[in-house]
């Protein structure tokens, strides 16, 4: 998602820095849209393109994304806001469905046999992200512009962000002047949402509003001027100081009053009025409502009730693989026992942020190590490893990898153990997301579109892949390590029978809770921060062992049709090449992969 005053802090911790990583990361974007739809010329003209399927379909998908960029008030690229933030009114939003519906429509009426290979993979990942964007407004997610950690008005820079030029940082200034406007309109949408029991739950609410304080700052204090303190010196000073002169105006005259305004809102009426309840199902249409979230963030047709099934035979799998590794380790005592020494044992834990980042760095150096024999094409951009910011730091997650750098939360190191941390650094790091951002960037020439779309079982999908991955590539060092995998792929089995035990049963906050607790050995503030995020976010949570099954199940078939022909390289570089994609589109390429390799002579395989 592009950043709307810049690289937004939320949008500079998703998965990469051009993309929609989450449902709420999706469905801010969708949120952020809106300007009037292109003129009826340009939608006959978009009807009345060429008569042959490929290039209907091309200029069909190439309107609807120029139209995007419109509505989001942007431009092509990473942080080319323009002068305004976008419209995010009800008018607007139905105007946005409209257009999608047509387009659909329009998509319709090409012959999808006719397409050539690579435009029917685009006309299957293009219907599945319109699909997915027009349910978000049909069900009105602007009404909940935000989630436990993910928020509409976190609009400052992510740290370290400058603009390159005196017209980004003029834009930039007059997105702060916008910011009343849309905060009024996102809270019109909050009030409506409220007024229909569609809400964020209360319980999940407690210190979101303390993300707001920073901006409530008045002058250079204020995060908003991040950008400001340190500008190019290619822009002269003169001018510097009168864009900081300007800036420092915007911030106090209308940024501070519309979020000490916001602020008043969220604390006085939002949080008081939202819903007590906890599951989609006790929403406005709620089960129909969580089956559409399941379908978007898995793109499979799986029920709930599926999934709660597939996701209690994988924790009784997982279950017994961590007793085997507690043997393993010399551990005298039951599993439960072992929980406990591994939450509270000092050894697990570093004393300084450096010692947790200087272990997390140690862990993609050893992956950087072991690419060459793993995966055939890399990407030449590299990502950093720092600290997620100290404002959100509380209530975020363990980390997150992005494009430009992969982040690691040091707040509390009491509750982030060490022995979980190469799991996760190869999922957020290398070869996982940040990898997964660059090569796509790099990788094979996509339709623009496509440079801008993430599909949360293909993705997260992959990450949770690579942590098993990571057993092949010699990360985990000790049986600490090893449990801290297990304890992560447990993480995710757990989350397939908690999400659909909340949004679909009717399980209670304290019954997650335990379960969470009887099966993982994570600290306590990750076991909470991780239950309220499923609570307001039904569904997301799914789609990460769904995709990894989906990865795994396809190697193992890989393996068994191909015999020494199969080469892991290639098999990544086809999944990899992919980019987004929905999990059945990745099921048939995949497969189409491992044919054309079995039709290849022995010694031409060996070659390759």
């Amino acid at each position: 998602m592009e950043a709307i005053l810049g690289i937004a802090v939320e949008q500079s911790l998703t998965r990469s820095s051009a993309s929609l990583r989450t449902r709420f990361a999706l469905a801010t974007a969708l949120a952020l849209l809106g300007t009037p739809l292109l003129p009826a010329a340009a939608q006959t003209a978009t009807a009345a393109a060429p008569s042959s399927a490929d290039a209907r379909l091309k200029a069909l998908y190439d309107a609807e994304y120029q139209w995007r960029l419109k509505e989001q008030e942007r431009g092509p690229g990473r942080g080319n806001g323009g002068d305004r933030l976008p419209r995010v009114d009800a008018k607007s939003q139905a105007a946005r469905l409209a257009y999608w519906d047509n387009v659909l429509k329009q998509l319709d009426a090409i012959p999808f046999d006719q397409l050539s290979h690579a435009e029917q993979i685009n006309a299957q990942v293009f219907r599945t992200m319109i699909e997915n964007q027009s349910n978000e407004v049909r069900w009105k997610l602007y009404e909940i512009p935000f989630n436990t950690d993910t928020f509409f008005w976190t609009l400052a820079p992510y740290a370290g962000t400058r603009f390159s030029s005196e017209e980004q940082y003029r834009n930039y200034i007059d997105r702060i002047r916008d910011i009343p406007r849309y905060f009024d309109e996102q809270t019109v949408n909050m009030k409506a949402g409220l007024a229909r029991g569609f809400s964020n739950p209360k319980m999940t609410l407690v210190g979101r509003d303390e993300t707001i304080v920073p901006y409530t700052a008045a002058g250079d204090a204020n995060a908003l001027y991040a950008p400001f303190v340190k500008m190019p010196d290619s822009i002269p000073a003169e001018t510097q100081a009168q864009l900081r002169a300007d800036a420092l105006a915007a911030i106090n005259s209308a940024a501070v009053p519309a979020y000490t305004k916001l602020l008043k809102f969220i604390r006085e009426d939002y949080m008081v009025r939202a819903r007590p309840t906890i599951g989609a199902s006790d929403m406005p249409n709620g089960r129909a409502f969580y089956a559409s979230q399941i379908r978007e963030y898995t793109t499979t047709d799986l029920t709930a009730k599926q999934i709660h099934e597939i996701g209690l035979k994988e924790v009784a799998r997982i279950k017994a693989d961590m007793e085997a590794t507690m043997k393993a380790s010399g551990f005298k005592g039951t599993l439960p026992e072992f929980f406990t020494f591994m939450r509270t044992d000092p050894q697990f834990y570093a004393k300084t942020p450096k010692e947790l980042l200087a272990a997390a760095s140690y862990t993609v150096m050893k992956a950087n190590g072991r690419l060459n024999e793993t995966i055939g094409k890399l990407p030449r951009y590299r990502h950093g490893i720092v600290a997620v910011p100290a404002d959100i730091a509380p209530i975020y997650t363990s980390g997150r990898g992005g494009l430009d750098n992969c982040l690691f939360n040091t707040y509390r190191l009491d509750q982030r153990p060490l022995y979980t941390l190469p799991a996760l650094a190869v999922h957020e790091c290398t070869p996982g997301h940040s990898f997964q951002a660059a090569l796509a960037r790099e990788g094979e020439a996509r339709p623009d579109f496509r440079k801008d779309l993430y599909f949360s079982g293909y993705g997260e999908g992959w990450g949770l892949y690579t942590e098993w991955l990571g057993q092949q590539m010699g990360i985990y060092e000790t049986p600490y390590e090893e449990f801290g995998r297990q304890t992560y792929e447990m993480w995710r089995a757990v989350r397939l029978v908690i999400d659909t035990g909340m949004h679909e049963y009717g399980w209670s906050r304290d019954k997650a809770l335990a379960y969470f607790k009887d099966h993982v050995a994570l600290s306590d503030l990750e076991i909470t921060n991780e239950v309220d995020r499923y609570i307001s976010w039904p569904g997301q949570a799914l789609a990460y062992k769904l995709g990894e099954i989906t990865i795994r199940n396809l190697r193992k078939e890989a393996e068994a049709e191909l015999g020494q022909k199969f080469d892991q390289r290639g098999f990544h570089d086809t999944i990899l090449g992919l980019g987004a994609v929905p999990l059945p589109v990745l099921e048939s390429e995949v497969r189409a992969w491992i044919a054309a390799e079995k039709a290849k002579p022995a010694k031409a395989a060996d070659a390759g």
